[in-house]
């Protein structure tokens, strides 16, 4: 009981900081630039030129009609999640707006704000997704296609985002069009790149001569991790070696590299990258 509190506790910390840093992204990098990356709130800061409220006010509105296709569409614990940053996100542009009225770009450039914006808001965002939630708007659609389409989140961010971006047309210059534009097929790419950075494994083989059963019994015993033993066969003289197969995280991986060098400097190993793992876990 008291470790499912514990993972609900530190679940809601990391969604309430995913939630105010995209709302931090939104308000000091996005809005001075004008530069609509599509999402609900670029929509929300688009439609605040033609309807007298606070893009707090308009994002809250948009975010609710999403919100609504996301209980539908994707379920209750998306939906539940999502209604805590639905809320958080423009309650934060809300409190932005009261201690930093008008607040004006610090690069004076829309490109570099448009930079700035995407590094920001693709960590709040890789956060948010990697615990199955959302910071509203068009990113519920997002995760909608995800889901029913099997799109990659990025790409669907990209596409769901797009006729956000064209709307820049009816309030800005051509320059801040083709920015945004440019933005919303970026987020995609930064987006990917967050998720698989938060979630990489590598899969490590190690060639030992003596020490297959030190190597396999640190991973055991001492990390804790699972391996797979392999007979390897080399094709020059025919000699047979035990090959062990693991796969760590980035941690694991640094410690299990510095003990094979101490424990066999002329160890073979070779490394490669893993985005995803699939697999049903042991029942004790």
């Amino acid at each position: 009981m008291r470790g499912k509190v514990g993972r609900f506790i530190k679940e809601y910390i990391f969604i309430t900081f995913g939630a105010v840093l995209a709302a931090a992204a939104i308000y000091f990098f996005m809005l001075p630039s004008h530069v609509a990356v599509g999402s609900g709130s670029a929509l929300a800061m688009v439609l605040s030129n033609f309807i007298p409220l606070p893009v707090s006010v308009i994002s809250l509105s948009l975010n609710i009609i999403f919100l609504i296709m996301g209980f539908i569409l994707v379920g209750p614990e998306f939906g539940v999640k999502t209604v805590y940053t639905t809320i958080l996100v423009p309650a934060s542009l809300g409190v932005f707006e009261i201690f930093f009225p008008n607040f004006q770009s610090l690069t004076e450039d829309p490109l570099l704000d448009m930079i700035c914006y995407l590094l920001v808001v693709g960590i709040a965002m890789a956060i948010l997704f990697s615990y199955n939630a959302s910071s509203g708007g068009l990113d519920i659609v997002a995760k909608i296609m995800n889901k029913h389409l099997k799109m990659e989140l990025g790409t669907a961010i990209s596409v769901s985002g797009l006729a956000v971006a064209l709307t820049t047309i009816f309030a800005y210059d051509t320059k801040i069009v083709v920015l945004s534009l440019l933005g919303t097929y970026m987020s995609g790419i930064v987006v990917d790149r967050f998720i698989f950075g938060l979630n990489i494994k590598r899969r490590v083989c190690i060639l030992s001569q003596d020490h297959i059963e030190t190597i396999t019994n640190y991973l055991l015993h001492e990390l804790h991790s699972g391996a797979t033993l392999y007979d390897s066969i080399g094709a020059y003289d025919g000699t047979v070696r035990r090959e062990i197969v693991t796969i760590v995280d980035k941690n694991e991986y640094r410690k299990l590299m510095e003990f094979v060098k101490k424990t066999d400097p002329k160890a073979f190993v070779t490394v490669y990258s893993v985005n995803e793992l699939r697999y049903q876990p042991k029942v004790k």
